[in-house]
């Protein structure tokens, strides 16, 4: 793109939000500083950042709150968590409330940066399924070309993350997928937390979303002892 890149830090410690945004300008990122989870979630909501690095421990709430805040609010772009805490269940709660990857303190800026590119990558680049092409799944619309995901009219506000994870299932539908391949596909191998458990969050978390009945899913189904596969009405133009 002809235009930097835009990420937008919340992080209430100046001495880590200044060291990080000079490193990330050097990059010739731009970056946004907001210094409370308030003031973040309004110019997330507001304004266009391509990447959202929050921070979990902030002076007027916990980020695991904000983060589904920003979700709930409509805001789409990648959401990396950093925390102090080593607990893979902290990891798993920040998936949960809708985060794309997870960075634990003490941190190196080049682990950063690697990670910031790899959403990059995923959500812009050429790993975002940027084809102008259409897949239907039941009543739903995928399409592609411009990330959307509808049930008739209404749209359907999925993550990047869960975006790249219905497609991947839709190009595949019919096919049991091991979760080994929904990670590879989907995340990549430079995922923190290269577990089932990451599968099995956004796989519940899309069921919740594009499902009737989500305690009976009919289009995302279990298949035991390997994975899960897409029901087989899938039509794409």
């Amino acid at each position: 793109m002809n235009t930097p890149y835009h990420i937008l830090i919340i992080e209430d410690d100046p001495a880590v939000a200044s060291s990080l945004q000079t490193g990330l300008e050097r990059d010739s990122y731009q970056v946004t500083w907001k210094q409370t989870g308030a003031d973040g979630v309004r110019f997330a909501r507001d304004h266009t950042a391509h990447v959202i690095i929050l921070d979990v421990r902030l002076p007027d709430g916990s980020g695991f709150d904000f983060c589904r805040q920003m979700r709930q609010a409509g805001v789409r772009q990648p959401i990396i968590m950093l925390t102090v805490h080593k607990d893979e269940m902290d990891k798993i709660l920040g998936l949960e409330m809708g985060a794309d990857d997870y960075v634990t303190k003490p941190y190196s800026l080049r682990e950063l940066r690697s990670r910031i590119r790899a959403q990059l990558r995923r959500a812009y680049g050429e790993l975002s399924n940027t084809d102008a092409d259409t897949l239907f799944i039941d009543e739903l619309t995928i399409d592609r070309g411009r990330g959307l995901v509808l049930r008739g009219d209404q749209q359907i506000n999925l993550t990047p993350t869960e975006f790249r994870l219905l497609v991947f299932l839709a190009r595949h539908h019919g096919q049991a997928l091991t979760r080994s391949q929904l990670l590879d596909a989907v995340w990549g191998y430079d995922s923190e937390v290269e577990s089932d458990r990451i599968v099995n969050v956004h796989v519940r978390r899309l069921r919740e979303k594009i499902e009737a009945d989500p305690s009976h899913p009919i289009l995302i189904l279990t298949v035991p002892g390997i994975g899960y596969r897409l029901a087989d009405e899938v039509t794409g133009l």
